[in-house]
């Protein structure tokens, strides 16, 4: 029997997926990583130990709870913080995924001396014909997750399990009632698993010690002052409710400026672009392409995001550019970009370093 170590957070999701592997024959082993712990002993979304170790009691699997409280404090908390800080939109659960989860799961199974990991995200691992490792899409759309895993390593891929590409939210329910598991009706997180009460910028006072930036000003494109905003680190790109002032007509935020402390804002259509500049590319399904070349693919610059045709070409030693055939809105700097080749399989992505090209 193959052993696999499944990352439960004490969500349905993880609990269905140790309870599908055990059901295909695998010697299951059910892990927590404990990564947050608030100022008032709040728990992680990602990490509810008694729901994940009641989960594991009723399937019947050993279970352990591992404290990696300081490497997700370091590697993805204080990172997370600097960007708000910075004027970027981050995305904290890409830098987890590889940096805490897959890394501290994998090195536990090495302790444990498990053959694979595994997780509950909806994506599926496939190995191509090139000998090389991706994820593909979920059968189900609306609850694909491939996304947030487009830094996962060709080393981490390898010995990677994702039972539930294949199966639907209610299917997922269903599976988990039927088991007797008791988190089947748990509902979802929506928000940032370490913000626990969705206030990004509450959180970053907390946990930034030094000047957080206070008022600057609204301005339009050309740099007329349209009013006066609370803080860079309450607003995202493409926010359109609680700007704090009224035009008659709706506006959004298209850019913030740290470094003059200003937030552009424009109408619907000045939000759209037709390039994008992103660094801290990784790729999956094929090797870093060559300077020259171009490579085609569907291109998301968010998590909700359908998707948008584009080419993609090498700058320079760190850099990609990306050209949308069709102009893309609300592309942030800090988020991800990740391309898709047609069958839904993860090219690869990387960071939002510049948009370009405005549409308008």
């Amino acid at each position: 029997m193959k052993r696999v170590i499944v990352g439960m957070s004490g969500g349905v999701d993880s609990a269905a997926a140790a309870y599908l592997l055990k059901q295909a024959g695998y010697d299951v082993v059910g892990v927590t990583l404990r990564t947050w712990a608030g100022l008032e002993g709040q728990e992680s979304r990602c990490c509810e130990i008694d729901d994940a170790r009641q989960t594991a009691h009723t399937i019947g699997i050993p279970y352990y709870a591992f404290n990696c409280v300081s490497d997700f404090e370091n590697k993805v908390v204080t990172p997370f913080v600097q960007d708000y800080l910075h004027g970027m939109t981050p995305n904290p659960c890409v830098v987890c995924n590889r940096e805490i989860k897959w890394a501290r799961l994998l090195y536990h199974a090495d302790v444990l001396k498990a053959d694979f990991v595994a997780t509950g995200h909806y994506a599926s691992v496939v190995k191509l014909e090139n000998g090389r490792y991706t994820v593909r899409q979920a059968s189900h759309f609306e609850k694909d997750q491939t996304y947030m895993l487009y830094r996962l390593t060709q080393e981490q891929l390898a010995r990677t399990l994702m039972p539930l590409g294949e199966y639907s939210k209610q299917d997922v329910r269903k599976i988990a009632g039927e088991a007797g598991i008791e988190v089947a009706s748990k509902p979802d997180s929506q928000e940032i698993c370490f913000v626990t009460d969705g206030d990004y910028a509450d959180f970053i006072r907390e946990h930034e010690n030094g000047a957080i930036p206070g008022e600057g000003n609204y301005v339009d494109e050309s740099g007329n002052v349209l009013g006066r905003h609370k803080g860079i680190i309450h607003y995202t790109v493409g926010q359109r409710k609680g700007l704090g002032v009224a035009f008659g007509h709706p506006m959004y935020i298209k850019e913030i400026r740290a470094a003059s402390n200003e937030i552009v804002l424009s109408g619907l259509e000045q939000t759209y672009c037709k390039e994008l500049i992103c660094k801290d590319l990784n790729f999956m399904s094929i090797p870093e392409p060559l300077k020259g070349e171009e490579v085609h693919c569907q291109a998301k610059v968010r998590y909700r995001h359908a998707g948008e045709h584009a080419i993609l070409e090498k700058v320079d030693e760190d850099r990609f550019r990306v050209s949308f055939e069709n102009p893309v809105r609300f592309a942030a700097p800090g988020q991800s970009a990740v391309f898709y080749d047609r069958d839904g399989c993860l090219l690869g992505g990387g960071i939002i370093a510049e948009v370009k090209n405005s549409a308008s």
